[in-house]
């Protein structure tokens, strides 16, 4: 029996189907692990395969990509190094399950399946995987190890049925994307299992930008006194030694080591957002994006962040002018792209929208002008952005935020047609309170320079969100902070009319507001993908139907 044991974890970032490139950072992982004294090296639930996998799981192709990989991996554990704990998706007796594999002695030694399978969004594993059983400990070099999967630690039972077959280290392969609506849940989970068995408890969690889904790493130890003894960084790959010693009463004691606090409030979605944005872009192996520049606030902080994410020589801002764009609108872009120390070039749309106009003008005519017109000035302008990137190797990034987004507002400067929204689950509000924040404060890892990168005049104009042609006439909307708060309550709370009209909303506009969130449902659903950062993001996290006769609510 050992009475010391030194276990890595491993928080990386692995690219969804790039299977021989994950084990590879596990195996450069295993290798520094090595160096520093570990004897076993822990990574994040699906490690191999990277997630979420989807329906890749669902193609035999893949499942035998994945174990051959993993097999032939394994056997380079017969050298004595450090044994590795990894997930995957597996074939259990015909079944294909969420699993964690120990590999050790140059073989795959031992095989633990998820119990607890995730249900709606983000992760709907009840449609991919099998649920295996309640697992029993695994035993590894003496010591019997509790090894959970993700949402295993989600209820007592599974922690619980572990400590009464006799585990002594609870160990956890997460797989938790960011949810910043609820950022404690998964601290406060290992406290509520640490305090149910008694146990000490081991968090590894991955890192990185999976296309909507973003994963914060911030791995972690708990000892048995539900003390935190290390805490690994936030939003980057690390590679943290958590060491471990027998106490007097047979218990496990981890020394304390790293103890790195995460980011909180403004700060954490910035970092969210940028790390999503940059590992899109770098593993779809995009040479860089490019930015339309408007009159908001929008496209000035996704400009921003792309700088911060990728560096300002590979973001491409461009202004496309029309007729009635007025000058302070082309002061405020060209300053945005000076601040942040990037490329900006200015294509009139004048001709374009002249011929364009000519040509309807004989469908059009006897017919008032009006969103159509708006919405085709929208595609046009966003076509002409999807093609340039596209002749540039570029992502096109949306600058549509989940408030345009909610009421159906994005088409109105080519958000629709994006390559990717890095904005989408940020409300307008938020918007606002992330530009002011990045104006003061230099995120980490961040690429771009310190200092104000939006101009306070394109923070302070909101005149152009206040009003709204709705198609039963014009209406003006609420200010901005009364309707994100309407949409929040509609949306992310689920609340009633009656407890929404408790917060001081005229029920008339509450009404108005529903009836426009169930008109965009039809343009969400042409919206590319985006960073979720919130339990209720757009797209499979929240739909209503396309053709829906429920307009009104009250």
């Amino acid at each position: 029996m050992t009475d010391r044991l030194a276990i890595a974890l491993a928080q990386l970032n692995p690219t969804t189907g790039a299977i021989d490139q994950n084990i590879d950072r596990i195996r450069t992982a295993r290798a520094e692990a090595s160096a520093r004294g570990a004897e076993l090296v822990v990574c994040a639930a699906m490690g191999v395969s990277g997630q979420p996998v989807e329906q890749l799981v669902l193609k035999p192709f893949f499942l035998d990509a994945v174990e051959e990989a993993v097999r032939e991996f394994a056997r380079e554990t017969a050298d004595g190094g450090p044994g590795v704990l990894v997930g995957a998706p597996w074939r259990m007796d015909g079944q294909v399950c969420n699993a964690v594999l120990l590999l050790d002695g140059g073989r795959v030694a031992t095989i633990r399946t998820k119990h607890v399978l995730a249900d709606g969004a983000p992760f709907d594993e009840r449609h991919l995987f099998a649920a295996g059983p309640v697992p029993g400990p695994v035993n590894f070099r003496g010591v019997r190890l509790g090894v959970m999967i993700a949402e295993d630690m989600a209820t007592a039972d599974v922690a619980e049925a572990l400590g009464e077959c006799g585990a002594e280290i609870l160990v956890v392969a997460g797989g938790d994307a960011v949810d910043l609506d609820i950022q404690d849940r998964r601290i406060n989970r290992a406290v509520a299992r640490v305090a149910e068995t008694g146990l000490p408890l081991l968090h590894v969690n991955q890192v990185g930008g999976h296309g909507e889904l973003v994963f914060d790493g911030s791995s972690f130890v708990l000892g048995a006194d539900r003390a935190l003894r290390i805490h690994a960084p936030a939003f980057r790959e690390s590679l943290t030694v958590a060491r471990w010693e027998r106490g007097g009463d047979d218990g496990w004691i981890c020394h304390e080591g790293e103890l790195a606090p995460p980011p909180s409030g403004p700060a954490a979605a910035y970092q969210a957002l940028m790390l999503g944005l940059r590992d899109h872009v770098r593993k779809t192996r995009r040479n860089g994006v490019l930015v339309g520049l408007t009159d908001g606030i929008d496209s000035a902080l996704t400009a921003a962040l792309a700088v911060d994410a990728l560096g300002p020589e590979r973001v491409h801002c461009v202004l496309l002018p029309s007729s009635d764009t007025g000058r302070e609108t082309l002061e405020d872009g060209r300053e945005v792209a000076e601040l942040l120390g990037c490329r900006i070039d200015e294509i009139p749309m004048g001709p374009a929208l002249r011929a364009i106009d000519a040509m309807l003008a004989p469908a059009f005519a006897g017919r008032d002008t009006g969103r159509a017109e708006e919405d085709l000035r929208g595609s046009l302008r966003g076509a002409v952005l999807v093609a340039l990137a596209e002749k540039f190797d570029a992502l096109a990034l949306s600058a549509a935020n989940r408030t345009d987004v909610a009421v159906g507002r994005s088409m109105l400067h080519g958000d629709l047609w994006g390559g990717f929204a890095v904005l989408k689950d940020v409300y307008r509000t938020n918007v606002v309170a992330l530009a002011n924040w990045r104006n003061r404060s230099l995120p980490d890892d961040g690429r771009g320079p310190a200092g104000r990168v939006v101009p306070e005049r394109v923070i302070t104009d909101t005149a152009a969100t206040e009003r709204r042609a709705g198609r039963d006439g014009d209406w003006a909307m609420p200010p901005g902070d009364l309707l994100d708060d309407i949409l929040r309550c509609l949306l992310d709370q689920e609340m009633t009319v009656a407890e929404i009209i408790e917060r001081d909303h005229d029920p008339v506009m509450v009404d108005q507001v529903w009836r426009l969130v169930v008109r965009g449902e039809h343009q969400r659903r042409q919206l590319p993908p985006g960073v979720r950062i919130s339990g209720h993001g757009f797209g499979s996290g929240h739909r209503l139907p396309v053709v829906n006769g429920f307009t009104s609510i009250l």
